[in-house]
């Protein structure tokens, strides 16, 4: 049974990869899911706007458990088409995550022909546009259109945990940081104002400012401030006027966006003009979730922190308790050489099945 799972999960996986679905070029991949799942006799519809909802759609006598999986990928890094080899499969998005997407179809159609035996009621998301900034993500705008989405009693984000189930998710912000000074030639820098000096102060304190460990249901989350990329110079014999930084700042669950906003202009306006660009919202921690406690005591999963930003936050958002959970591991997310293990993906099919059937 087990041979079986793992060739089909593989399979399936495999199927999926070889489809590309870059961000904002979902629409073939979507379609495809919507034909596999109608032809298996599904209950599936067309959401628009890339997303695809299937199974149940609202809340009932049952509790109502929601799976929810990004169609999108990264950019190809000659890593499509996709190639499988005993172990495991391989090629853009196999971790993030085509491998889950393909747990969720697998199990789509397996409960579609069992949903009386269940113990839960389960419905499937397909969104896309998760890999851009939370702004263009489609699944905030979908939540808000399918309100009978919200009543769900929890979602699972089937993010690549490594098979742990990681709660909440950190907040994200992307800013721009200009450093000023005064152009000169570079044989008498006395006479200018370099602004890579500057900006050189600036950077030099947010590398010293150490990660802060914060401490939330028995979890520990680490608020980080990081430098991603740095600009500046006019030619070789100028000193410049201008330094651009970019950074990046993920803050806990439990801290509101406009909070975090104040401690990284905090940290950086001393030295520089901060400009926030982008602020995604951090998830919380869904305390005393009984579902919550069930999932974990079906896989006798690992809890652990989120470590970092996730739709989970969407949900959150719209007032649905979420977590993550799902086969692959986070390190060989975006990774040239992305693979899953057929293993994993075996352990998040059954550790689901195994929840739905639960009888608490």
């Amino acid at each position: 049974m087990t041979d079986a799972l793992a060739s089909r999960l593989g399979t399936r996986a495999l199927e999926l990869i070889d489809i590309p679905s870059v961000s904002r070029d979902e629409e073939r991949l979507a379609a495809h899911v919507l034909a596999v799942l109608r032809t298996a006799g599904v209950n599936v519809r067309d959401a628009g706007d890339t997303c695809v909802i299937a199974g149940v759609e609202r809340r009932g006598q049952r509790p109502f458990v929601l799976l929810a999986g990004h169609l999108d990928t990264v950019p190809a890094q000659d890593n499509v088409p996709g190639a499988q080899d005993a172990d495991a499969i391989h090629g853009l998005g196999a971790a993030d995550m085509k491998g889950a997407v393909a747990v969720m179809v697998e199990l789509a159609i397996e409960q579609a022909h069992r949903q009386d035996d269940a113990a839960i009621d389960l419905g499937f998301v397909f969104f896309g546009r998760e890999e851009l900034p939370h702004s263009e993500s489609a699944l905030t705008p979908l939540l808000a259109r399918e309100p009978g989405l919200c009543d769900a009693d929890l979602a699972i984000v089937m993010e690549p945990t490594g098979g742990e189930l990681q709660l909440g998710c950190l907040g994200n912000i992307f800013a721009q940081w200009t450093f000023h000074g005064r152009s000169g030639h570079a044989a008498r820098p006395w006479l200018a104002d370099n602004a890579i000096d500057r900006a050189a102060a600036g950077l030099s304190a947010v590398a010293g400012h150490a990660p802060i460990p914060v401490e939330l249901a028995g979890l520990t989350y680490h608020e980080v401030v990081t430098a991603t990329g740095v600009e500046s110079g006019v030619a070789r014999n100028v000193i410049p006027d201008l330094a651009i930084a970019q950074l990046n700042h993920r803050y806990p669950p439990g801290m509101a966006p406009q909070e975090a906003e104040t401690r990284l202009h905090a940290l950086c306006d001393p030295h520089g003009t901060l400009e926030v660009l982008s602020n995604a919202p951090s998830g919380p921690v869904p305390i005393g979730n009984a579902l919550v406690e069930r999932l974990q005591r079906t896989g006798a999963l690992t809890v652990a922190a989120k470590q970092a930003w996730t739709p989970v936050a969407e949900f959150g958002a719209a007032g649905v308790d979420a977590v993550n959970f799902g086969p692959g591991e986070p390190a060989q997310a975006h990774a040239r050489k992305e693979q899953v293990t057929r293993s994993a993906l075996v352990h998040a099919f059954s550790t689901l099945r195994a929840f739905t059937e639960d009888a608490g």
